[in-house]
């Protein structure tokens, strides 16, 4: 096994390792290792299918599976795709489906909006367009030590609220029903997290970051959006260009993702996520 470094700061790629095969103890605690190491890992070349992304999936820890919102309901899968999961027909732009989509567009990090989070997920390239379609990461452990010491002190001090409704607003107000939006109500979680293997500390914001706790809205929304531009600076971000075979993980407790655009119209995509369920014990340690 290789680990090659991808950027300055983050990002790494793993060579030499065919993880749809099962792996011995010894691989499985060095990729484990290089996640809280390097927050993003590439794995190029492999043949992953939904069984095998499934069985690797599950050493990282149990899956969430997917609720009413995704194409991809009651399956473990977060399907991220413009193709009907029936007939593979390319879904019109307008479809429903297609905008709940367009929020992956937005800074975001996986589960945040959930009381326990995520500690990662994993994208495998099933279908991928021949141009646009880039997933961007950035890390919000990388940007922590050059904030400012007076937005240091403050993070450190706060608590906000994770909305999953105010995530989708954004794109089109008023996306969800009332039955949507109860399904995920709002939660809170403390700005800043700190890795319990390395001690590395993070912003835990992103698009479902929707205000700061006893702050006026629009001044805490404010405050987030500055810390937002902060952490997604180019040096602290990491584009990767997609190719089939390809899967990716990285570590929602302190890399922010978001989707890029491509002609959908035009051509197919079909990228396969899961997602796998934080540590409770971690999450109340934090709050």
């Amino acid at each position: 096994m290789k680990i090659t470094r991808l950027t300055e700061h983050f990002a790494a790629e793993i060579a030499g390792v065919d993880i749809g095969a099962p792996l011995d103890d010894a691989t499985w605690t060095a990729i484990r290792a290089a996640l809280d190491e390097h927050s993003v890992l590439v794995f190029r070349g492999q043949t992953l299918d939904d069984e095998r992304q499934i069985a690797f999936s599950e050493r990282f820890g149990p899956l969430e599976k997917t609720r009413s919102m995704n194409p991809a309901a009651g399956t473990v899968f977060a399907r991220q795709s413009n193709l009907d999961i029936k007939t593979g027909v390319r879904i019109p732009a307008e479809d429903r489906r297609m905008v709940y989509q367009l929020a992956n567009m937005l800074w975001h990090s996986d589960s945040s909006f959930k009381s326990v989070g995520s500690l990662c997920s994993l994208l495998s390239a099933r279908i991928v367009p021949p141009e646009g379609g880039a997933t961007e990461f950035a890390s919000a452990r990388a940007a922590y030590p050059s904030l400012p010491d007076d937005l240091t002190r403050q993070a450190e001090s706060l608590t906000v609220v994770h909305d999953f409704s105010w995530s989708r607003d954004q794109v089109r107000p008023g996306f969800f029903t009332e039955k949507e939006r109860a399904e995920y109500p709002p939660v809170q979680h403390p700005l800043v997290r700190t890795n319990p293997v390395n001690g590395a500390k993070s912003l835990f914001l992103g698009a479902h970051a929707s205000h700061v706790v006893g702050m006026p809205v629009e001044e805490g929304r404010a405050l987030l959006a500055r810390l937002l531009a902060h952490v997604t600076q180019p040096q602290f971000v990491y584009r990767h260009e997609w190719s089939e075979g390809e899967l990716v993980i990285w570590d929602n407790r302190c890399v922010l993702h978001r989707a890029t655009p491509f002609d959908a119209a035009r051509y197919k995509r079909f990228m396969q996520r899961t997602t796998v369920g934080g540590d409770p014990r971690e999450y109340a340690v934090a709050r």
